[in-house]
């Protein structure tokens, strides 16, 4: 997947923290928020967002239909209507076994 990946440890990621992991723009976040009912970031006395992990969890899951799926935005909040569970456990594969390419290319560079 494009986004980069922080692990979830924090009890709460700040705008641009999250905008670094998925490498989008603040004003996307933003709209996705507006889109996506699953999105209820906190916001501190500042008005300045406040991601959980949950939040980061269900942003993962928005990007990967939207992005890397190609999902429209209504198709997007039916699928994640419908079958979220699904979707969130597909995305935990994929990325497991991203994680698996990634050490298994550096094994084979350490052999070279």
């Amino acid at each position: 997947m494009p986004y980069k990946e922080k692990p979830v440890e924090k009890l709460y990621y700040s705008m641009g923290e999250v905008t670094r992991m998925f490498d989008v723009n603040a004003s996307l976040i933003r709209f996705w928020e507006k889109e996506f009912d699953i999105l209820q970031p906190r916001k501190n006395k500042k008005g300045n967002r406040l991601f959980s992990p949950e939040d980061v969890e269900n942003l993962k899951i928005i990007y990967h239909l939207v992005k890397e799926r190609g999902y429209t935005l209504q198709g997007a909040r039916e699928k994640l209507r419908d079958n979220k569970n699904d979707v969130a456990e597909n995305v935990a594969i994929i990325e497991k076994l991203q994680d698996i390419r990634t050490f298994l290319v550096e094994v084979k560079k350490s052999l070279q």
